[in-house]
């Protein structure tokens, strides 16, 4: 479905923005974005408001230019291998944003297996590099369906490290450790509360908090009065829709 021609967003560009604002003032890091509309908001977020943000191209090559979803890069800045991701993963210059196919109310997250781990239910994808993304780097995470199978009170393993875990293992795994930002397609959440436990920070409009508290398998802190995602601007709408990615990806991930 394409999007409007209006200057209405619909609910997947206010998503796009949200995510962009994940790598806001982030410097000259790498952006590791999984899912379309998060990378639809690195590259964003590259050509407004982050400009010395690194982009890939989702396999091996840093890329110089912004091309749209889909089309390859015409300007490759270096060559970027698994082993130099790695390291670069543990000096702490990048920002990944990982899906979850669970995360509780620490920020814990399982992209694993579903159920007991000696005979799970369902297999996923793995543990991966999510430890290591949590200990090293700002790990931030992109849930398109925001249910209570995904916002549990306990994941059924731990992949990324959340807060309270991080506090458990001490100041090795506390020193680096940062999970700025859950935005899912509700809202932003984040875990600014005196226990670091996840907060309703942003609806996005058209979102309810009782929507929300709803489709949330948790006590989620909920402020006396809750901001909306803030709004696309003229310009950011014409980039997401005509140059990053002009053939509406980004609504078949999160349907209007």
């Amino acid at each position: 479905m394409s999007s409007p021609t209006s200057n209405e967003a619909t609910r997947a560009e206010y998503c796009v923005v949200a995510c962009a604002e994940v790598w806001c003032h982030a410097g000259e890091v790498l952006a590791s974005p999984m899912g379309t509309v998060p990378t639809i908001g690195a590259r964003l977020a590259k050509l407004t408001f982050a400009p010395d943000l690194l982009l890939t191209d989702g396999e091996a090559l840093l890329i110089g230019d912004v091309p749209a979803v889909g089309a390859p890069a015409r300007v490759v800045e270096g060559w970027l291998p698994y082993r130099q991701h790695l390291a670069l993963v543990a000096t702490g210059r990048r920002h990944v944003m990982m899906g979850a196919g669970q995360i509780d109310r620490h920020g814990n997250q399982n992209i694993s297996c579903i159920g007991d781990w000696a005979r799970p239910t369902r297999q996923l994808l793995g543990v991966r590099g999510a430890p290591v993304n949590t200990l090293n780097n700002p790990t931030s995470y992109w849930v398109p369906k925001h249910s209570p199978r995904v916002f549990v009170e306990r994941v059924d393993m731990v992949c990324g490290v959340g807060y309270d875990r991080a506090a458990e293992a001490g100041p090795s795994a506390t020193r680096f450790h940062h999970v700025p930002e859950v935005v899912s397609n509700l809202g932003v959440f984040d875990f600014a509360t005196p226990d670091q436990s996840m907060r309703l920070r942003s609806l996005h409009p058209g979102a309810t908090v009782g929507q929300v508290l709803e489709a949330t398998g948790f006590a989620l802190t909920v402020p006396d009065e809750v901001p909306y995602t803030r709004e696309p601007t003229t310009e950011e709408l014409r980039l997401i829709r005509e140059v990053i990615d002009p053939k509406g990806a980004r609504d078949r991930e999160v349907p209007a």
